[in-house]
């Protein structure tokens, strides 16, 4: 068995990992650490946002703002800039 914790240095406050790479998509592991922020970025392709451990603020350029802890998740519209800020230490998977 495997953490998603262990696959990330805990010295960064934010880190992504590609964690499983299927025949149709992609899961990415991210570590966002308290205060850590994944800076304003866009999406080509639907995505899913899912927090597995933590709390995090997810906020787009449309004025959504919503904070993700254990077990939340959010669809992430393509080709919208949005953005990450860490509450917590946070452990969540990216799946596209």
């Amino acid at each position: 068995m495997s953490n998603i914790s262990s696959i990330h240095e805990a010295t960064k406050a934010v880190s992504a990992k590609p964690l499983f790479k299927g025949q149709e998509g992609v899961v990415n592991a991210l570590q966002i650490q308290k205060d850590g922020l994944l800076d304003k970025h866009i999406t080509k392709v639907p995505a899913l946002l899912v927090c597995v451990a933590g709390e995090v603020v997810f906020e787009n350029e449309k004025g959504f703002k919503q904070t993700l802890s254990n077990g939340d998740y959010i669809n992430i519209e393509p080709m919208v800039t949005h953005w990450v800020k860490g509450l917590q230490d946070s452990q969540l998977l990216l799946i596209k």
